[in-house]
């Protein structure tokens, strides 16, 4: 499977997912005008991963800020994880600065609606 590697913009977050080398991380700032029409081909490489996951799948966020928008489809990126979860390990990284309570906090919601393994990571 192809990676998705997508470059940061002032708008959009980094986004490498490269199943080959194990790396998938989502990071920086995500407030593009149409989070729907951003997040929906990373939605569909995750769709498409589902169906033959590595034996051990780690997601870092590493987000330093997110609109609503992209909060709803993080939301998204998250259940498809959970899905993947069904099939192989999938262990999600939240990093957040310690003075970032949003952040934290974000990523403790994140965690009560899904079923996977979360680790929280101040940096």
């Amino acid at each position: 499977m192809d990676p998705l590697i997508l470059k940061e913009t002032e708008d959009t977050p980094e986004i490498i997912f490269n199943p080959e080398e194990g790396i998938f991380k989502i990071s920086k700032i995500s407030v593009p005008e149409d989070a729907f029409q951003f997040y929906e081909p990373i939605l569909g490489w995750l769709r498409d991963y589902e169906k033959n996951p590595n034996p051990e799948t780690i997601v870092n966020f590493d987000l330093e800020y997110v609109n609503t928008a992209s909060s709803k489809q993080l939301i998204q990126i998250m259940l498809l994880l959970e899905k993947i979860a069904m099939k192989s390990k999938v262990t999600i990284k939240w990093f957040y600065e310690a003075i970032d309570e949003d952040m934290q906090s974000l990523g403790e919601r994140y965690n009560k609606l899904v079923k996977v393994n979360f680790e929280f990571i101040e940096v």
